[in-house]
């Protein structure tokens, strides 16, 4: 990718000179020309998203505003006249920025206070905090459970507040994406109960149409600055596909080299020749393992390489992550395994290379981690290496989806009941809620306010409604998770806290005999306790990684918008999921092999949430050439496949969905393939697939047509979670199936006003979790997403 050369502009003058010499103090002469309007727009008290890529400079364009109106506000008796709120999506991020705020505010004296307030701030320093910091850094959970619920102690600093800084804020998707609005709105209330309405300002990636992402988040409208005006260094981007290997996987198919141990030899590879890398992995384990295994290799090279490459994840504790941050700022540490805890936050400057483990998710994050090798405008390499599953494999088969298209939309839903719901509550705990403050929360409220006040929940008194008990309202939501409290993970031997996993997840990650890592070290656990929520392991050294399966049954509540596709329906609703973890394989390190399977018993969830499914008809049928015995295999391949390529329409990723296949399912006497949110009351992302349906559809028949395996394989319709074993599965039904389905698919107006533009739908990974069970027709096939936790 070409080098581009930067544009400068000049400051507003409205900036206030100190600040802009505390900013030429850092070297930075002039501004990019977007970091100057976006300024402009700041001071004329206009909300803004600025949408730029890596490394162009989006905190300045912010803080210069900020600064210069808190020196300003500084002038009043109080020292606050005015303050500014910072929110993160991690507490890396909010911490790194609060050493950047005090490196570029130094010479401004004691007129800019900047604090962290988190769940790791220590409780003589928040009394501080609230009455004499002007700039407070925080992150959305924070200001949900810790400052709205007792805003009378922050009401000076409230009454002040001039700016809200969103950063990150394309991370804020899906269900987390649509509990941070309803914060948002929220906060807007108390505010207004305080006399200030704060102009946001917000930073994103690139993203398609971020304004309109930005004013969902917030409920304001926002100007949108997203002509990246900084220079960038030449990028040389690899897709990489791991080599097939001489194993054969289930039903005898072709196994490739995991995309694990591929970017483990290329992270020992670059340390060894002293290039800066960051590895980028999906899941903590994958961070984990990839370090062991670097360092292994580098043993045998030069022991002393060995402590320069280290993991990085989310869960660690707040003082080994601090330490590993200021390791890899000093260039102590050449090689980092890093979750996307480190994506979105640590600015790391000078790294030479990104090598990237599995595609994640979406195009802004595989920009975003991309944009992180070569920040001082020098050349920089990235590497994408594929994982063995069809939307990865279709990816670097078909180059153009991804350097061709533009990056996806952002999807959240803040009228989500599941959502809105807590968020009255905490808002009425707040403050009584009016007939006034209801615009504000949407117009779902006047569903959810009397289911609230028939439960119980809020009474209404003359004109408000107020919350009636005694808990905080705050505590009825966590909104990164599913809901129910995190599984504490406690070494059986020493009582030790290891660290915790989400409820909704602890099934799939932490159930008896599951592998566990932290910090480089492999624990097994022993048992989990569900009542108490405690997962109890012990060290040990397998030889081997588990993965759960687990099976899954759909029944369908409303169906809300149906189409014709020729004889056969495509379909969008409400649908109840059974979902039980019923066993889990352990495969070998490195090489996948599965060694076997062992049986779990574990109770079933239900999730009520919103669907996309599609039948077929018997002519149809008859037209594929697909016969009663093959039929079960090829709706199944459909449905594996269909999951895998999803998040290349919807901005969702692999545990976000789930999908099951039925050869005659009861609700609809058809056979049946559904895909559904993995979330209470669902996420958007089955309503995008209905809307994207023809083009989602067509690339899933894509993906397994063009694999070059014979009968199927992990690379187009096995999949790793199978509760079914991955049998049936027909790879050649599937192909005719989809080939006739999509001949009389009829085309969405949405595509055809869109081929004027000549734009393609959105999207997002995942690959997904399955299941199997038996329903009223026979084999119900399922793949349940094991939702990540926060």
């Amino acid at each position: 990718m070409p080098p581009r050369t930067g544009r400068h502009a000049v400051w507003p003058d409205r900036i206030r000179p100190e600040v802009i010499a505390a900013v030429q103090e850092c070297g930075i002469e002039h501004p990019w020309a977007h970091q100057a309007l976006a300024a402009e727009h700041a001071l004329d008290g206009d909300s803004v998203v600025v949408a730029t890529g890596t490394a162009s400079g989006k905190s300045l364009a912010y803080l210069v505003p900020v600064l210069s109106t808190l020196l300003e506000g500084s002038r009043a008796p109080n020292g606050r006249g005015a303050t500014a709120l910072y929110l993160s999506p991690t507490k890396a991020l909010a911490a790194d920025q609060c050493r950047s705020v005090k490196e570029l505010s130094q010479s401004l004296g004691t007129a800019v206070r900047p604090a962290v307030y988190d769940g790791d701030t220590p409780y003589e320093e928040r009394e501080w905090v609230r009455q004499y910091a002007n700039y407070v850094l925080t992150n959305p959970d924070m200001l949900h459970r810790g400052i709205l619920p007792s805003h009378p102690r922050w009401s000076s600093f409230l009454k002040s507040l001039k700016y809200v800084v969103v950063d990150e804020c394309h991370t804020y998707r899906g269900v987390f994406g649509s509990h941070v609005a309803q914060v948002l709105r929220r906060l807007r209330r108390v505010c207004a109960r305080y006399g200030s309405s704060p102009v946001f300002l917000l930073a994103s990636a690139t993203a398609a149409e971020p304004a309109v992402a930005a004013r969902r988040l917030t409920g304001l409208p926002v100007v949108e600055v997203a002509d990246d005006a900084s220079p960038r260094g030449e990028l040389v981007f690899a897709l990489w596909e791991p080599p097939l290997t001489e194993l054969h996987g289930e039903r005898g198919a072709p196994v490739r080299r995991t995309a694990t141990a591929e970017t483990a030899d290329l992270l020992t590879d670059l340390t060894a020749q002293g290039v800066r890398s960051v590895a980028f992995v999906r899941s903590r384990r994958g961070a984990e393992l990839i370090s062991v295994i670097a360092q292994e290799k580098l043993a045998e090279v030069d022991r002393s390489l060995v402590r320069r490459v280290a993991a990085y994840r989310g869960g660690y504790l707040p003082e080994e992550r601090r330490a590993l941050e200021r390791a890899l700022h000093s260039g102590e540490l050449l090689g980092l395994a890093a979750t996307t805890a480190l994506e979105l936050g640590v600015d790391v400057s000078g790294l030479d290379a990104v090598v990237i483990c599995g595609y994640p998710g979406t195009r802004a994050s595989l920009w975003q981690q991309a944009g992180r090798a070569g920040r001082s405008g020098q050349g920089a390499l990235a590497v994408l290496v594929a994982r063995d599953d069809p939307l990865d494999t279709f990816l670097v088969h078909h180059p153009k989806a991804l350097f061709d298209r533009p990056v996806e939309s952002t999807v959240l839903d803040p009228d989500n009941p599941y959502v809105l719901a807590p968020h009255l509550c905490a808002a009425a705990s707040e403050l009584p809620l009016t007939e006034e403050d209801l615009e504000l929360f949407g117009p779902a409220c006047a569903d959810v306010l009397p289911q609230l006040e028939a439960a119980k929940l809020l009474r209404r008194r003359t004109r408000a409604w107020h919350w009636t008990r005694r808990e905080r309202a705050a505590d009825l939501t966590d909104i990164r998770g599913g809901g129910g409290r995190p599984v504490q993970i406690v070494e059986e031997g020493t009582g030790r806290l290891l660290g915790t996993v989400d409820e909704a997840a602890a099934h799939s990650t932490v159930h008896e005999g599951a592998v566990h890592l932290h910090q480089g070290r492999t624990y097994l656990v022993r048992s989990l306790d569900l009542a108490d929520s405690v997962a109890l392991v012990e060290q040990a050294d397998p030889p081997y990684s588990t993965v759960a399966r687990d099976t899954t049954a759909v029944s369908v509540l409303e169906t809300d918008t149906e189409i014709p596709w020729g004889a056969g329906r495509l379909c969008h609703g409400s649908v109840e999921v059974t979902n039980q973890v019923v066993s889990f394989l352990r495969r070998r390190l490195i090489t996948g092999e599965v060694l076997g399977e062992t049986k779990l018993d574990l109770p079933p969830r239900t999730l009520r949430t919103r669907a996309v499914w599609w039948t077929v008809t018997e002519d149809q049928l008859d037209e594929a050439r697909i016969g009663p015995e093959i039929l079960g295999g090829s709706l199944h391949a459909a449905e594996h496949a269909s999951i895998g390529m999803l998040p290349l329409f919807a901005t969702c990723d692999r545990w976000d969905i789930g999908g099951v296949s039925v050869p005659l399912h009861p609700d609809t006497l058809l056979p049946t393939v559904f895909v559904y949110d993995g979330h209470p009351g669902g996420a958007g992302f089955a309503e995008r697939a209905f809307h994207t349906a023809r083009a989602w559809l067509t690339a899933t028949r894509e993906a397994i047509a063009s694999c070059e395996c014979d009968a199927g394989c992990p690379s187009c319709i096995q999949s790793p979670k199978c509760g079914n074993g991955n049998d049936p599965l027909h790879k050649r039904g599937a192909v005719r199936l989809l080939t006739t389905l999509l001949r009389e698919a009829p085309e969405p107006p949405e595509e055809r006003a869109r081929k004027g533009a000549a734009a393609e739908p959105d999207d997002r990974p995942g690959d997904s979790a399955s299941a199997s069970g038996h329903g009223a027709g026979g084999l119900t096939h399922g793949e349940a997403g094991d939702r990540g936790g926060g």
